[in-house]
Parts: structure tokens; sequence; C-alpha cells
């Protein structure tokens, strides 16, 4: 449970640092990955930003710990980060 509240508190600062900003769509996209695909698909899809191997990996380790929150509260995370781009802007 306070890993799931993590991944939401820290995508929310990330994503709505501003009042009136609009959040970056890449930004989604990669959250939505990183909640739903499973390793080797979310690797592809990080791929995609260029970043340096060590980051890539780190990302990945990462991916380990939120692979073990339940399908329901990825859901209710993805579901807080839709409302939050549907009011972003």
């Amino acid at each position: 449970m306070r890993l799931s509240l993590s991944v939401l508190l820290v995508t929310l600062a990330l994503c709505y640092y501003d009042a009136d900003g609009v959040i970056c769509p890449a930004a989604v996209t990669d959250t939505t990955a990183f909640l739903t695909f499973n390793k080797p698909l979310y690797k592809l899809q990080a791929g995609r930003f260029d970043a340096p191997p060590e980051a890539v990996k780190a990302k990945l380790e990462t991916k380990k710990c939120a692979d073990k929150i339940s399908i329901g509260n990825r859901w209710l995370i993805l579901k807080a980060l839709a409302k939050v781009v549907s009011k972003g802007g």
C-alpha cells in the first residue's frame, strides 16, 4: 500500500507541478506503461527516450517493486492519473 501511494505522489509531483500547467503526454504514457507493461515490453518503451543505460537499469529495478502492487491498486493509481490529466491546462 505504501509503495502505491508513493508512486502516486511522485507522479502527481512530477506531472502537476504548476496549477495551470499542461501535463506532458510522454510522462503520462511512461507512467501508464510503467504500471501496466511487463518488464521486457517496458524496457522497449523506456528505450525511446534515449536515456543512459544506467537510468534505464535503475528504472527497471524500480519496476520490480512496482510490479508487486496489486492490479486493483494499479488501476486506482491510473484512475487518479486520468483525473489529474483531465483537469490539467
